[in-house]
């Protein structure tokens, strides 16, 4: 059995990230996506009203799991056996920094990362952008599943 991660901060989760996720639970056995809890950041939802969102989604997938973590990531990912970190490209400019941030957990424990690359649809679409379109009052229905439209739009008013 395999087991991949796909972690990321997901504040919110967008369709670019549902798309990741459904092509790696088709790909590998065990899927546990990992929502980063970041000190240093304050997020417009908990980590697990996040992983509510995902769960209103993707429903309860067989092979998928949700967690929370902190930390440095090869340490959780030893910690559940992980076997392949799986991490989505949007563009060049996120092929720069993945690659960097994979040498290092190779580096660091030996643990291999995967790149999939985001659905075309999907490649402008970041949950920055997300959160700041409809903190303006901008439509972001077509960007994000709807169970994150409606918590977007019950948060920000």
């Amino acid at each position: 059995m395999t087991t991949a991660l796909c972690p990321g901060s997901f504040d919110p989760p967008t369709n670019g990230h549902v798309d990741v996720i459904r092509r790696t639970a088709a790909v590998f056995d065990r899927v546990i996506v990992a929502v980063v809890e970041n000190p240093s950041k304050t997020p417009l939802f908990t980590a697990e009203e996040r992983i509510g969102l995902f769960r209103a989604t993707l429903g309860e997938k067989p092979g998928v799991e949700y967690d929370v973590f902190e930390g440095l990531l090869v340490d959780y990912a030893a910690s559940k056996t992980v076997d392949v970190v799986v991490k989505g490209l949007r563009s060049a400019g996120d092929f720069g920094y993945e690659l960097q941030m994979a040498q290092m957990n190779a580096s660091i424990r030996g643990m291999e990362t995967v790149f999939m690359p985001t659905n075309p649809r999907w490649s402008f679409v970041s949950s920055s952008l997300v959160r700041e379109v409809a903190a303006l009052g901008g439509s972001v229905e077509q960007l994000v599943p709807p169970a994150v439209a409606a918590a977007l739009k019950e948060r920000l008013s």
